[in-house]
Formats: C-alpha cells, structure tokens, sequence
C-alpha cells in the first residue's frame, strides 16, 4: 500500500519566545542588522518592543537626497541613513526624550527663505526657539552646541530648505568631533533614548562605484538605486569604493575594532532586504568584515528582495545568494565553508512576489536551508514588519 503524504502549514513563530522579549526587552537578543535603508524602518520600530540590544552597521557612502548637500559642503561621510535608524530606534515612550525626538525630526520648510531659515537655525543656537526652549537642560545646551558649530561652519551658499534638524545636528556634532562620527552617534543615542546600537561600518569619506557588464563606470550610490536618476541598463559587475564622486580613485578602507567585535558577538547575523547592492553589498566592501561574519559561529540569515530591484537587472535568487557569499569571501578567503557565512534564506514563496526562488540543488550543494514562511501581509511586494519581526526573534 502507496503511504499517505501529509502536508500542512507550519508557522515558525515562537510565540512563548517572542512574548518572552516582549516582557523583558532589554534582555532581548543581540540580532545584527546590514542595513540603513528604509526597507527595515518600519521593522525597527517595532523590533524596539522585544529587544534593546539590536544592532544596526549602516552604510555612509549615500550620495543623493539631503546627504549630498551636507557631503558636498563638509567633506563629510553620509549621515541620513543613520539619523533614519537611530529615529526608528528612538524611545517614543512618554519616558523618553519627547521634546528632543520632535526637534530631531523636525524639517525646515520647502517654502521659507535662505533669510527666514538662517533666522530660524540662529534662533536655534541662541536657544530662543520655541522648539529648543520645550527641551530641558542639560540636553538643551548639548544641542546648541551641535547646531552653533553647524552654523559657524556653515557655507554661505548653503540651503536650508527642507534640511532635518537631526541631520544638522548630527553634522555639527561631526565637525566639533575633528570630523569623527562615532562620538556624536553616541551623543545623539543617548538624547533620543536609543533602544539598540546604530553604528557607521567605517567613518570615512568615500563613494560608491559600479562597473557595469558593459565596461561603464558608475560613480556615486544614487547613479545605481535607480530612484534619482534613470535605472542601470547593464548588470553590476563589480562594486567598490572611490575618494571621489566625479572621478574617484578606487581606494580601500577597514573595518574598525569596535564593529569587528559587535559582529562576532551577534547571536544572530541578518542580511535584510533592500537595495542590493548599494544596501547591502556596500558594507562587505570595507577589509574585516566578511572575516568576522566568518568568525561568529550564530545563525546567519538572508531575506530577499520582493517586487523589482533596479539593481538586480536580470538577477535570480539563486544568483543573488552566489554573489552574497562571493563578496563576504572576498575578504575572508575564497576556501571558507557557506555555512559560516549563511545558515537559512527566510522568504514567504506563497504571498510574495520573487523574481524567481533558490533551487533546492544549489540550497543543497551550499547547505543552506529555505525557511518558506509567512512573511508578506497584504501587498506582495512588502514584508509585514511584524511577521518578520515575529520571524527573526524566532531564530534567536
């Protein structure tokens, strides 16, 4: 007699777990995320509820949108993508920082003045604004100090429409930290109530750069998204850094000992959705960071992309993963095993809209097994941040 197949749905929630976090959530796991895209915005905010020892390794080598601005009068690595994580990340709870996180996401105006605006940031430092004045001693003094070394150093020419005053902030903080990050980072956690850890890959001022299969070089990370300029007409053959936007030198930069350590003390290593390339790719590109992906022994996970990618011109899944475990070897050795650097590819094949799925022999060959669980809510090209969530504290 033929035996009977049974098949079923099987969520890989643990709900005793999750609830778990949820009560004790500075107690939470230490998930370590690639990413300062918007694509894990949501996420994060949610995310905060269940654990305050997440970690975030962001990116500065954006080049559009406000960044550029700031770049191109600073000199400066980007800093949009971290003010975003360390909002997302912020405690909005009534024993938060309330009056600090309404000023660090306030925008100027698109419609006011260079001479209204310049009135309004010198308003600011002189603590007179009804927006600086709402917040309490000895925050408040911090801050205009940040802002009064933006404002000092400020070109004449520079426009400050639409300008975030966290961004601001945290360019001020950046000059009078002789053009450090990491001590402003700090500062601007502890205002807003940071529940995790936001960290730049690397403090440098450099640029991203693509070869495409058809001999073009691409300078600058907004040149490739497709989202400011006209999307790429040939694959990305080669990502790496250059010194400069309009004609770069290909340069090298280090992963610095701080964030080799988070990376090797993560308890969970995440490779999240979001641009390809100039999300994700761009933080193996600094020398140590695939040797310490390889050296933490925890679970290491990717989630793919839903919906079209301007960067994935013509890329499968399977591709996708090739190219993942080719850039994190690059730094650690072409001989180094998938299975320290990927464990599971999480994705919801039954609502969300792939360009293609992983091949159970390349899977097999790797030794890397598909999580297929539900993951996407109702629009097919989005992930539910709570499903995901749900998700990932369930692999801790």
């Amino acid at each position: 007699m033929k035996p009977i197949q049974v098949v079923r749905d099987v969520k890989l929630f643990d709900q005793l777990r999750i609830s778990r976090y949820q009560k004790a959530p500075e107690l939470g796991p230490s998930i370590l995320f690639f990413s300062g895209g918007s694509a894990l915005r949501q996420m994060s905010r949610l995310l905060k509820s269940y654990t305050h020892n997440s970690i975030h390794l962001v990116t500065p080598f954006d080049s559009g949108g406000s960044s550029a601005k700031l770049r191109r009068a600073f000199r400066m690595p980007a800093i949009g993508d971290l003010r975003s994580r360390l909002i997302s990340l912020a405690d909005e709870s009534v024993t938060g920082n309330p009056e600090v996180y309404r000023l660090f996401t306030y925008r100027f105006s698109n419609t006011e003045s260079d001479q209204e605006l310049a009135h309004r940031l010198t308003e600011l430092v002189r603590g007179k604004d009804p927006m600086i004045r709402e917040v309490p001693n000895p925050m408040r003094q911090l801050i205009r100090t940040q802002l009064g070394f933006f404002l000092e150093a400020k070109p004449a020419d520079f426009e400050l429409q639409g300008a975030s005053v966290g961004n601001l902030i945290l360019t001020g903080g950046y000059l009078n930290n002789h053009k450090h990050l990491d001590p402003i980072i700090f500062l601007f956690s502890k205002l807003v109530g940071v529940l995790g850890t936001v960290r730049a890959v690397v403090n440098d001022d450099l640029h991203l750069a693509a070869e495409l299969e058809d001999g073009c070089v691409i300078l600058g990370q907004h040149r490739l998204t497709g989202k400011e300029v006209a999307p790429l007409h040939s694959p990305i053959k080669r990502l790496f850094l250059v010194d400069n936007i309009e004609h770069g030198t290909p340069v090298r930069s280090n992963l610095r000992k701080k964030n080799r350590k988070l990376i090797k003390q993560a308890e969970l290593i995440c490779y999240p959705p979001g641009s390809f390339y100039s999300s994700l790719i761009a933080h193996f590109l600094p020398t140590g960071v695939g040797a310490a992906v390889a050296a933490n022994r925890s679970p290491k996970v990717y989630i793919p992309n839903l919906g079209v990618d301007p960067e994935q011109i013509g890329m499968t899944m399977d591709q996708a993963i090739l190219s993942l475990l080719e850039h994190l070897r690059a730094d650690v050795g072409g001989n180094c095993p998938s299975r320290r650097l990927l464990n599971f590819v999480m994705l919801d094949s039954r609502r969300g809209n792939y360009s293609s799925l992983p091949s159970p022999s390349l899977m097999k060959k790797l030794r890397v097994r598909v999580i297929d669980t539900e993951l996407v809510g109702s629009s097919a090209s989005l992930y539910d941040p709570k499903l995901l969530t749900s998700a990932l504290l369930s692999l801790c």
